[in-house]
């Protein structure tokens, strides 16, 4: 096994699994994040608690990928974690505790009867906040990261810039198309219809900002741009862009056209698509520009110890995440305790 892990591939394939814990954490909290983002729009009570209905079986399960993702950066790159973490300090822990509000919104809320906006406010806020925070550590590993002899040498506010929250607005409308696609898809009558209606201007709000954070990053990181637009990336790479707008246009056919899962899964997507491009645009760094995969992996025995973590955990949160989503498949329903019952509202 240790023989195996000295193999100059063993370094792509852990990025690519931490790769792929970010891409699924982002897939999958992002629709709960989404729910939350566009939970105080909703102008029913009733609305806002099939809202939060119809994620409470699936989100403790999502933000698992987070704590996956996480940990298999300081296991397998130690490197990229200790210069990153200082780097963004701050939004990081602003982002936990407002996931840490999100959690504690949910048992609450179900509970409080006079102070419930409290709650509301909370479990709206701590998503918005999430996701802003999210946008700016995003902005700040596509600009780069200040590194003098291997350590973080910036200041505490280094990560914020107009980048950043370019990427943290693009995150927000994003993240609310795919809240508003999952309530298509999960909810009938008026909680649908306004999720239909919220769910066009999220949809434009995340186009503009993902082409203005393109052009942005474009212009003024020069590494990006020679990614993009050297020669022959550029005929390589043009699918990507052109593949987005022709997901763009499909999202919002469908939400006139009343497709209840294709809102959902367009939104997953257009954002596996944003993904492919911060790859193109990264890669192969760990460290933008300053430490890669191959520099920052750690030594064979450790990645060795991993790799045997890894066969035995990821199957079972993978099994475990499945069966949930199988298990509250259908449309949530309030009445009698019952998801997925007939009938989605009373």
């Amino acid at each position: 096994m240790i023989e195996l892990m000295q193999s100059d591939g063993v370094p792509l394939i852990f990025g690519a699994l931490v790769a792929f814990c970010v891409t699924v954490y982002v897939l999958a909290d992002g629709l709960d994040l989404g729910v939350g983002i566009i939970f105080l729009v909703a102008p029913r009570e009733e609305q806002r608690d099939l809202m939060m209905a119809s994620i409470e079986p699936v989100w403790d399960a999502n933000e698992t990928w987070l704590v996956m993702g996480g940990t298999l950066l300081v296991a397998a790159f130690p490197a990229g974690y200790y210069v990153l973490l200082p780097a963004f300090y701050l939004p990081v822990m602003l982002m936990l505790f407002a996931l840490i509000f999100r959690g504690v919104a949910f048992g609450f809320r179900l509970q409080a009867t006079r102070f419930r906006y409290v709650w509301d406010i909370a479990f709206s806020a701590g998503s918005i906040v999430a996701t802003l925070c999210q946008g700016l550590i995003l902005g700040g590993l596509i600009g780069g990261v200040h590194v003098e002899h291997g350590m973080f040498a910036g200041g505490p506010f280094s990560f914020f810039g107009l980048l950043g929250l370019m990427c943290g607005v693009g995150l927000i409308g994003g993240y609310a198309l795919m809240g508003a696609g999952w309530l298509i898809w999960k909810t009938d009558g008026s909680t649908q219809v306004f999720a239909r209606e919220i769910g066009h201007s999220a949809l434009i709000l995340a186009a503009v900002m993902m082409g203005l954070v393109s052009l942005w990053s474009a212009w003024s990181v020069p590494e990006v741009a020679a990614r993009w637009f050297a020669w022959p990336n550029l005929a390589l790479l043009a699918p990507v862009p052109l593949m987005a707008l022709a997901v763009v246009a499909f999202t919002w056919r469908g939400l006139w056209e009343g497709a209840e899962p294709r809102t959902f899964l367009s939104a997953l997507a257009l954002f596996a698509l944003g993904l492919v491009g911060l790859v193109v645009s990264l890669w192969p760094y760990v460290v933008p520009r300053e430490v890669t995969v191959w520099d920052g992996a750690s030594d064979p025995q450790t990645l060795a110890f991993i790799a045997v973590g890894l066969m035995i955990v990821l199957p079972i949160v993978l099994a475990y995440q499945a069966h949930a989503y199988w298990v509250f498949r259908g449309k949530t329903a309030l009445h009698e305790g019952a998801y997925g019952g007939p009938g989605a509202e009373g």
